[in-house]
């Protein structure tokens, strides 16, 4: 006997907490089994030829799919409020593989200019050398990203919040001009969380993210995830993950269906801590300025309140005394973890240009906006006074 539930019509936190299971029987194990095995038996040879058919949903080997991971997909699909979704081994492997499904030898993307160090890389340097070119835009300018289309145009691949930089591009606006022209349009929605923004409804085809952050919490994770439509969904599955083989593991897809079960509830900690400390920061005399979207001194802050649900806990800040400053208050900091991941329940502070972004051309980096004496924090869940005297205690 199995749950009879329209987990899409739940509440977040009942989602994040019920949806996927309701395949799993009523009576047995409370929390999912983690599947921690490579392949799967059947009773005869007819039953295992018919596994073997692409629109059979039966498990036949873990790089194929794993029931661990079937529930976690569900979950991220409830969340997402999409048709679909697949979990992979990182969120780099969510990225190429959503560009590998919609993209071939010959295929142009536009992509904008504030990014993740690696997505550029994958765009700058390895996709060219498949037959797949790149042009870099300013996001946050609709005339570029126009003027930026070709033919051979096929997908349009943003993130709002951009990482990290915390500008953001209008998803609707960008919507629009991808369907005009037929463009498959991508986002990296890590630093918003399904909690913080949905794209889906805003229009976009297909969401990305990086599972190893808020979406896991723990900093124990790295996995990835797409939520898009049903077929593409299948197609990334088939055509790209089996054979590239980015896979989750069924120890890592176990992982992160606990940290999924609480992420609407630590996203507003999350999210209350950040606006006391972006507060706190923009009245600091050491500091150049703050961007946090919920700040009304966000430049973008109109646009935050349109297409998000909540702001985040992310924030980047520029001191006074540039690099020398930056690199004072890293080292000057004891609660506030210099590390370079995001999304833990502990805060984190890094310093992108010497860091995550250190093998982005210097040029590049200036033209996205990253400049040399940028602070990236990622606000946790402690105790938000705590957080703001230790950083207090690093400024200059």
């Amino acid at each position: 006997m199995t749950m009879k539930v329209k987990p899409h019509r739940w509440g977040r936190v009942t989602k994040a907490i019920h949806a996927g299971e309701e395949t799993l029987p009523r009576t047995g194990p409370l929390i999912p089994p983690i599947y921690q095995n490579s392949t799967f038996r059947f009773a005869s040879s007819d039953e295992c030829v018919d596994a073997f058919s692409d629109e059979s949903s039966d498990h036949v080997y873990t790089r194929w799919g794993n029931p661990t991971q079937s529930v976690l997909e569900a979950k991220i699909a409830a969340l997402e409020e999409s048709e679909a979704a697949l979990a992979t081994a990182s969120g780099m492997a969510a990225i190429s593989t959503a560009l590998l499904t919609r993209l071939g030898h010959g295929d142009h993307v536009v992509a904008m200019d504030s990014l993740y160090s690696a997505t550029h890389n994958l765009l700058y340097e390895d996709l060219p050398r498949v037959g797949i070119e790149t042009t870099f835009v300013d996001g946050t300018d609709t005339n570029q990203i126009e003027q930026a289309l070709r033919a051979n145009t096929k997908a349009l691949y943003i993130e709002s919040p951009a990482n990290p930089t915390l500008k953001l591009v209008d998803i609707r606006a960008c919507v629009k001009i991808a369907r005009l022209h037929g463009i498959t349009t991508i986002i990296d929605n890590t630093f918003a969380s399904p909690c913080g923004q949905q794209p889906i409804k805003l229009g976009i085809d297909v969401v990305v993210h990086s599972m190893t952050k808020y979406m896991s919490g723990n900093g124990t994770v790295i996995a990835g995830a797409i939520a898009a439509s049903a077929p593409f969904i299948e197609s990334a599955r088939i055509r790209v993950l089996r054979n590239f083989g980015g896979v989750i593991s069924p120890f890592n897809a176990w992982l992160t269906l606990h940290g999924l079960a609480t992420l609407p509830l630590r996203f507003v900690r999350h999210c209350e801590n950040a606006f006391r400390v972006a507060r706190f920061l923009e009245s600091h005399p050491a500091i150049e300025w703050v961007r946090y979207p919920g700040l009304h001194s966000h430049p973008q802050h109109k646009l935050a309140k349109r297409q998000m649900q909540s702001f985040g806990g992310m924030i980047a800040f520029e001191l006074k005394g540039g690099v020398e400053a930056g690199k004072r208050l890293v080292n000057g900091t004891q609660l506030c973890a210099l590390a370079v991941s995001l999304g833990d329940v502990r805060t984190l502070i890094c310093h992108p240009a010497s860091t995550t972004h250190l093998h982005i051309p210097a040029e590049a980096r200036k033209q996205s906006g990253i400049s040399d004496g940028l602070v990236r924090l990622s606000v946790g869940l402690e105790d938000a006074e705590d957080i703001i005297a230790d950083l207090d205690q690093g400024l200059p």
